[in-house]
Protein backbone atom coordinates (compact mmCIF):
# COMPACT_ATOMS: atom_id res chain seq x y z
CA UNK A 1 0.00 0.00 0.00
CA UNK A 2 3.03 2.53 0.64
CA UNK A 3 5.54 3.42 -1.66
CA UNK A 4 9.00 3.17 -1.65
CA UNK A 5 10.49 6.28 -1.24
CA UNK A 6 13.89 4.94 -0.14
CA UNK A 7 15.00 4.13 -3.30
CA UNK A 8 14.25 7.81 -4.63
CA UNK A 9 16.40 8.88 -1.83
CA UNK A 10 13.38 10.34 -0.20
CA UNK A 11 12.60 9.73 3.67
CA UNK A 12 8.97 7.72 4.56
CA UNK A 13 6.75 10.84 4.36
CA UNK A 14 4.29 11.36 6.67
CA UNK A 15 1.70 11.17 4.07
CA UNK A 16 2.42 7.41 4.36
CA UNK A 17 2.39 7.48 7.71
CA UNK A 18 -1.49 8.64 7.25
CA UNK A 19 -2.06 5.82 4.67
CA UNK A 20 -0.91 3.53 7.25
CA UNK A 21 -2.50 4.10 10.25
CA UNK A 22 -5.09 1.80 11.24
CA UNK A 23 -8.12 1.74 9.65
CA UNK A 24 -11.67 3.31 10.22
CA UNK A 25 -13.15 0.85 9.03
CA UNK A 26 -17.37 1.91 8.41
CA UNK A 27 -17.23 5.42 8.84
CA UNK A 28 -20.87 7.38 8.87
CA UNK A 29 -21.25 10.56 6.43
CA UNK A 30 -20.51 12.86 10.21
CA UNK A 31 -17.17 10.67 10.32
CA UNK A 32 -15.40 10.51 6.54
CA UNK A 33 -14.19 13.94 5.61
CA UNK A 34 -12.58 14.75 8.14
CA UNK A 35 -9.52 11.95 7.43
CA UNK A 36 -9.82 13.11 3.91
CA UNK A 37 -8.84 16.59 4.79
CA UNK A 38 -6.00 15.84 6.45
CA UNK A 39 -4.55 13.22 3.93
CA UNK A 40 -5.21 16.13 1.62
CA UNK A 41 -3.47 18.78 3.35
CA UNK A 42 -0.20 16.01 3.85
CA UNK A 43 -0.34 15.37 -0.09
CA UNK A 44 -0.15 19.30 -0.64
CA UNK A 45 3.07 20.22 1.95
CA UNK A 46 4.40 17.08 0.20
CA UNK A 47 4.14 18.40 -3.43
CA UNK A 48 5.04 21.41 -1.85
CA UNK A 49 8.40 19.98 -0.29
CA UNK A 50 8.87 18.85 -3.81
CA UNK A 51 8.36 21.65 -6.15
CA UNK A 52 4.89 21.90 -6.61
CA UNK A 53 2.24 24.15 -6.95
CA UNK A 54 -0.45 23.38 -4.40
CA UNK A 55 -4.24 24.68 -6.06
CA UNK A 56 -4.92 28.60 -4.33
CA UNK A 57 -7.54 29.59 -2.22
CA UNK A 58 -7.88 25.97 -0.86
CA UNK A 59 -10.41 26.01 2.21
CA UNK A 60 -10.97 23.26 5.20
CA UNK A 61 -13.10 20.51 4.22
CA UNK A 62 -15.62 19.83 7.05
CA UNK A 63 -15.98 15.99 7.86
CA UNK A 64 -19.55 15.73 6.66
CA UNK A 65 -18.94 13.79 3.78
CA UNK A 66 -17.87 10.11 2.50
CA UNK A 67 -14.11 9.62 2.05
CA UNK A 68 -13.00 6.71 -0.34
CA UNK A 69 -11.56 4.25 2.39
CA UNK A 70 -8.29 3.57 1.72
CA UNK A 71 -8.23 -0.31 2.51
CA UNK A 72 -10.91 -0.70 -0.70
CA UNK A 73 -7.81 1.36 -3.04
CA UNK A 74 -5.65 -0.62 -1.07
CA UNK A 75 -6.81 -3.78 -2.76
CA UNK A 76 -5.27 -2.65 -5.83
CA UNK A 77 -1.79 -2.13 -3.78
CA UNK A 78 -1.65 1.39 -4.76
CA UNK A 79 -3.37 4.60 -3.28
CA UNK A 80 -3.78 7.06 -5.85
CA UNK A 81 -5.75 10.24 -4.61
CA UNK A 82 -7.78 12.19 -7.09
CA UNK A 83 -10.42 14.89 -6.66
CA UNK A 84 -11.97 15.65 -10.30
CA UNK A 85 -15.23 17.37 -11.23
CA UNK A 86 -18.62 15.51 -11.79
CA UNK A 87 -21.51 15.73 -14.08
CA UNK A 88 -24.29 15.37 -11.05
CA UNK A 89 -25.88 18.27 -9.91
CA UNK A 90 -24.52 20.43 -7.39
CA UNK A 91 -25.77 19.39 -3.57
CA UNK A 92 -28.76 20.67 -2.20
CA UNK A 93 -29.24 22.86 0.69
CA UNK A 94 -31.76 22.83 3.74
CA UNK A 95 -32.21 25.36 6.38
CA UNK A 96 -30.70 24.80 9.70
CA UNK A 97 -33.64 23.23 11.69
CA UNK A 98 -34.97 25.53 14.19
CA UNK A 99 -33.19 24.70 17.62
CA UNK A 100 -36.37 25.21 20.31
CA UNK A 101 -36.74 24.65 24.04
CA UNK A 102 -39.80 22.04 22.38
CA UNK A 103 -37.46 20.64 19.88
CA UNK A 104 -34.31 19.62 22.37
CA UNK A 105 -36.94 17.80 24.71
CA UNK A 106 -38.15 15.99 21.70
CA UNK A 107 -35.60 14.62 20.60
CA UNK A 108 -35.31 12.83 24.43
CA UNK A 109 -38.40 11.62 24.06
CA UNK A 110 -37.71 10.91 20.78
CA UNK A 111 -34.12 8.80 21.71
CA UNK A 112 -36.74 6.92 24.44
CA UNK A 113 -39.10 5.95 22.87
CA UNK A 114 -36.61 4.43 20.13
CA UNK A 115 -34.65 2.92 23.30
CA UNK A 116 -37.85 1.27 24.18
CA UNK A 117 -38.80 -0.30 20.97
CA UNK A 118 -35.02 -1.28 20.85
CA UNK A 119 -35.08 -3.22 23.84
CA UNK A 120 -38.19 -5.31 22.37
CA UNK A 121 -36.50 -6.30 19.39
CA UNK A 122 -35.08 -10.00 18.66
CA UNK A 123 -31.30 -10.68 17.93
CA UNK A 124 -29.64 -13.54 17.50
CA UNK A 125 -25.83 -13.16 19.35
CA UNK A 126 -23.46 -13.32 16.25
CA UNK A 127 -21.07 -16.13 16.57
CA UNK A 128 -17.53 -15.28 16.14
CA UNK A 129 -16.98 -17.24 12.99
CA UNK A 130 -19.60 -15.61 11.15
CA UNK A 131 -19.60 -11.94 9.77
CA UNK A 132 -21.88 -8.95 10.44
CA UNK A 133 -23.54 -8.26 6.69
CA UNK A 134 -24.74 -4.33 6.19
CA UNK A 135 -25.98 -3.00 2.77
CA UNK A 136 -26.20 0.35 2.29
CA UNK A 137 -26.82 3.11 -0.40
CA UNK A 138 -24.60 6.39 0.10
CA UNK A 139 -23.89 9.79 -1.85
CA UNK A 140 -20.72 11.17 -1.88
CA UNK A 141 -19.21 14.53 -2.72
CA UNK A 142 -17.23 14.10 -5.78
CA UNK A 143 -16.57 18.27 -5.94
CA UNK A 144 -12.95 19.31 -6.57
CA UNK A 145 -11.33 20.25 -3.38
CA UNK A 146 -11.80 24.39 -3.05
CA UNK A 147 -14.56 24.05 -5.01
CA UNK A 148 -17.87 23.36 -5.00
CA UNK A 149 -19.62 20.46 -3.39
CA UNK A 150 -21.31 18.16 -6.02
CA UNK A 151 -22.82 14.56 -4.89
CA UNK A 152 -21.92 12.04 -7.06
CA UNK A 153 -24.26 8.98 -7.66
CA UNK A 154 -26.05 7.00 -5.32
CA UNK A 155 -24.23 3.45 -5.22
CA UNK A 156 -24.05 0.18 -3.03
CA UNK A 157 -21.64 -0.81 -0.30
CA UNK A 158 -21.57 -4.06 1.21
CA UNK A 159 -19.53 -5.04 3.88
CA UNK A 160 -18.80 -8.34 5.76
CA UNK A 161 -17.68 -7.62 9.45
CA UNK A 162 -15.39 -10.19 11.26
CA UNK A 163 -16.25 -10.92 14.71
CA UNK A 164 -13.37 -12.70 15.65
CA UNK A 165 -12.04 -11.85 19.25
CA UNK A 166 -8.67 -10.68 18.01
CA UNK A 167 -6.51 -9.77 17.59
CA UNK A 168 -7.08 -9.27 13.70
CA UNK A 169 -5.38 -7.40 11.39
CA UNK A 170 -8.29 -8.37 8.28
CA UNK A 171 -11.54 -6.74 10.26
CA UNK A 172 -13.98 -7.37 7.42
CA UNK A 173 -14.62 -7.45 3.73
CA UNK A 174 -16.04 -4.43 1.59
CA UNK A 175 -17.93 -5.06 -2.24
CA UNK A 176 -19.27 -1.39 -3.55
CA UNK A 177 -21.19 -1.16 -6.85
CA UNK A 178 -22.70 1.19 -9.25
CA UNK A 179 -21.43 4.77 -10.84
CA UNK A 180 -18.99 6.69 -8.44
CA UNK A 181 -18.16 3.13 -6.83
CA UNK A 182 -14.56 2.29 -5.23
CA UNK A 183 -13.27 -0.72 -7.50
CA UNK A 184 -17.19 -1.79 -8.31
CA UNK A 185 -17.55 -5.79 -7.87
CA UNK A 186 -14.10 -6.38 -6.27
CA UNK A 187 -14.57 -8.07 -3.11
CA UNK A 188 -10.99 -7.39 -0.90
CA UNK A 189 -10.50 -7.01 2.46
CA UNK A 190 -10.66 -4.13 4.77
CA UNK A 191 -7.09 -4.48 7.00
CA UNK A 192 -4.96 -2.76 9.59
CA UNK A 193 -1.22 -2.33 9.66
CA UNK A 194 -1.46 -3.34 13.06
CA UNK A 195 -3.68 -5.97 14.66
CA UNK A 196 -6.49 -4.79 16.76
CA UNK A 197 -8.62 -5.82 19.81
CA UNK A 198 -12.56 -5.88 19.94
CA UNK A 199 -13.99 -2.25 20.92
CA UNK A 200 -14.91 1.18 19.32
CA UNK A 201 -12.94 0.73 16.28
CA UNK A 202 -13.59 -3.21 16.24
CA UNK A 203 -17.22 -3.35 17.48
CA UNK A 204 -17.64 -7.10 17.36
CA UNK A 205 -21.14 -8.30 18.54
CA UNK A 206 -19.57 -10.10 22.04
CA UNK A 207 -18.13 -6.45 22.55
CA UNK A 208 -20.89 -4.53 22.56
CA UNK A 209 -22.93 -7.32 24.48
CA UNK A 210 -20.16 -6.73 27.03
CA UNK A 211 -20.91 -2.83 27.49
CA UNK A 212 -22.77 -1.21 30.00
CA UNK A 213 -26.26 -0.86 30.12
CA UNK A 214 -26.54 1.89 32.36
CA UNK A 215 -26.99 4.84 29.84
CA UNK A 216 -25.05 7.05 32.40
CA UNK A 217 -22.47 4.29 32.33
CA UNK A 218 -21.97 4.17 28.53
CA UNK A 219 -21.78 7.22 27.98
CA UNK A 220 -18.62 7.77 30.56
CA UNK A 221 -17.05 5.12 28.26
CA UNK A 222 -18.42 6.84 25.05
CA UNK A 223 -16.62 9.99 26.05
CA UNK A 224 -13.50 8.32 27.50
CA UNK A 225 -13.01 6.04 24.69
CA UNK A 226 -13.69 8.26 21.56
CA UNK A 227 -10.88 9.82 20.03
CA UNK A 228 -11.25 13.50 19.00
CA UNK A 229 -9.56 14.76 15.89
CA UNK A 230 -8.77 18.49 15.61
CA UNK A 231 -11.17 20.98 14.87
CA UNK A 232 -13.83 19.33 16.43
CA UNK A 233 -15.70 19.08 19.96
CA UNK A 234 -15.85 16.03 22.17
CA UNK A 235 -19.77 15.84 22.17
CA UNK A 236 -19.79 15.86 17.89
CA UNK A 237 -17.27 13.58 18.27
CA UNK A 238 -19.18 10.92 20.73
CA UNK A 239 -22.44 11.21 18.31
CA UNK A 240 -20.71 10.79 15.56
CA UNK A 241 -19.38 7.51 17.42
CA UNK A 242 -23.09 6.96 17.95
CA UNK A 243 -24.02 7.29 14.30
CA UNK A 244 -21.28 4.55 13.31
CA UNK A 245 -22.01 2.54 15.67
CA UNK A 246 -25.87 2.56 14.50
CA UNK A 247 -24.71 1.85 10.72
CA UNK A 248 -22.30 -0.68 10.82
CA UNK A 249 -23.33 -3.58 13.63
CA UNK A 250 -25.97 -5.96 14.99
CA UNK A 251 -26.00 -4.78 18.50
CA UNK A 252 -28.23 -6.60 21.62
CA UNK A 253 -30.97 -5.08 21.99
CA UNK A 254 -29.96 -4.22 25.82
CA UNK A 255 -27.39 -2.41 24.51
CA UNK A 256 -29.09 -0.37 21.66
CA UNK A 257 -31.96 0.02 24.30
CA UNK A 258 -29.14 2.18 26.48
CA UNK A 259 -26.91 3.63 23.69
CA UNK A 260 -30.30 5.49 22.72
CA UNK A 261 -30.38 6.75 26.09
CA UNK A 262 -27.11 7.49 26.27
CA UNK A 263 -27.14 9.77 23.10
CA UNK A 264 -30.45 11.78 24.16
CA UNK A 265 -27.65 12.90 27.29
CA UNK A 266 -25.15 14.74 24.52
CA UNK A 267 -25.57 17.74 24.65
CA UNK A 268 -27.23 19.98 21.39
CA UNK A 269 -29.18 17.23 20.12
CA UNK A 270 -32.37 18.47 18.36
CA UNK A 271 -35.76 16.93 16.95
CA UNK A 272 -36.59 17.33 12.98
CA UNK A 273 -40.01 15.79 11.99
CA UNK A 274 -38.77 14.70 8.45
CA UNK A 275 -35.40 14.07 7.68
CA UNK A 276 -34.97 11.84 4.26
CA UNK A 277 -32.34 9.03 3.20
CA UNK A 278 -30.17 8.37 0.45
CA UNK A 279 -33.32 5.78 -0.54
CA UNK A 280 -35.78 8.63 -0.15
CA UNK A 281 -37.24 7.40 2.59
CA UNK A 282 -38.76 9.58 5.22
CA UNK A 283 -37.90 9.23 8.65
CA UNK A 284 -37.65 11.36 12.11
CA UNK A 285 -34.31 13.12 12.63
CA UNK A 286 -31.98 13.30 15.42
CA UNK A 287 -29.16 16.08 14.53
CA UNK A 288 -26.55 18.24 15.97
CA UNK A 289 -24.98 21.36 15.01
CA UNK A 290 -21.41 21.82 15.61
CA UNK A 291 -20.06 25.43 14.99
CA UNK A 292 -16.30 24.45 16.10
CA UNK A 293 -16.16 22.31 12.99
CA UNK A 294 -18.65 23.71 11.17
CA UNK A 295 -20.71 20.61 10.49
CA UNK A 296 -24.39 19.00 11.37
CA UNK A 297 -25.15 15.36 11.54
CA UNK A 298 -28.41 13.96 11.42
CA UNK A 299 -28.96 10.51 12.38
CA UNK A 300 -32.55 9.13 10.60
CA UNK A 301 -35.06 6.64 12.19
CA UNK A 302 -37.76 5.08 10.49
CA UNK A 303 -40.92 6.85 11.35
CA UNK A 304 -43.30 3.77 12.31
CA UNK A 305 -40.90 0.83 13.42
CA UNK A 306 -38.37 3.57 14.67
CA UNK A 307 -35.41 1.66 13.37
CA UNK A 308 -32.47 3.22 12.39
CA UNK A 309 -32.21 4.19 8.42
CA UNK A 310 -29.25 6.18 7.67
CA UNK A 311 -27.62 9.50 7.79
CA UNK A 312 -27.11 13.01 6.49
CA UNK A 313 -23.93 15.27 6.53
CA UNK A 314 -23.92 19.06 6.22
CA UNK A 315 -21.81 21.89 6.04
CA UNK A 316 -22.70 24.63 8.21
CA UNK A 317 -23.36 27.94 5.69
CA UNK A 318 -22.54 31.18 8.07
CA UNK A 319 -23.47 33.15 4.97
CA UNK A 320 -27.29 34.77 4.40
CA UNK A 321 -28.74 34.04 1.47
CA UNK A 322 -31.22 36.22 -0.49
CA UNK A 323 -33.94 35.31 2.09
CA UNK A 324 -31.87 36.60 5.19
CA UNK A 325 -31.51 33.11 6.37
CA UNK A 326 -28.48 31.27 6.13
CA UNK A 327 -28.04 27.48 3.85
CA UNK A 328 -26.66 24.14 5.31
CA UNK A 329 -24.80 22.71 2.16
CA UNK A 330 -25.76 18.65 2.27
CA UNK A 331 -22.13 16.81 1.87
CA UNK A 332 -22.82 13.37 2.43
CA UNK A 333 -26.10 10.64 2.83
CA UNK A 334 -26.75 7.21 3.01
CA UNK A 335 -29.40 4.28 3.97
CA UNK A 336 -28.79 1.56 5.32
CA UNK A 337 -30.55 -1.02 3.06
CA UNK A 338 -29.73 -4.45 4.72
CA UNK A 339 -28.53 -6.16 7.68
CA UNK A 340 -28.19 -10.08 8.60
CA UNK A 341 -25.57 -12.57 9.59
CA UNK A 342 -23.57 -14.21 7.62
CA UNK A 343 -20.85 -17.60 7.60
CA UNK A 344 -18.62 -16.61 5.01
CA UNK A 345 -17.68 -13.43 3.47
CA UNK A 346 -19.37 -12.68 -0.04
CA UNK A 347 -22.69 -14.31 1.12
CA UNK A 348 -25.38 -12.62 1.55
CA UNK A 349 -28.42 -13.18 3.45
CA UNK A 350 -31.06 -15.91 2.29
CA UNK A 351 -33.71 -12.88 2.16
CA UNK A 352 -31.46 -11.26 -0.43
CA UNK A 353 -30.23 -14.13 -2.04
CA UNK A 354 -34.16 -15.49 -3.13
Amino acid sequence: MNADHSRAGFARSETEELLAAPVYWDLSPSRHLHQKDILMQQIDRDHHSLGETSPASRRRLPRLALMVPATSLALAGALVVTFSGSDHTSAPTAKPPVSSPARVINASVTLGRIADAAMKTDATPVKEDQFVYVRRLARENKGTLGGRVVLGAAHNEERWMSQKPGPVTTVGWLRSSGKDAVMPGQLGPITTTSPVQPGLWYPTYTWLASLPTDPDALLELLYTQTRVEKGDSKDEAVFGTVGDLLGSVIMPPATASALYKAAAKIPGITWIPDATDAAGRHGIGITRRDTRSATRSVLIFNKDTLAYAGSQGYLISHKANARGTTDDVLLGIDAVMERGVVDRQGEVPATTAS
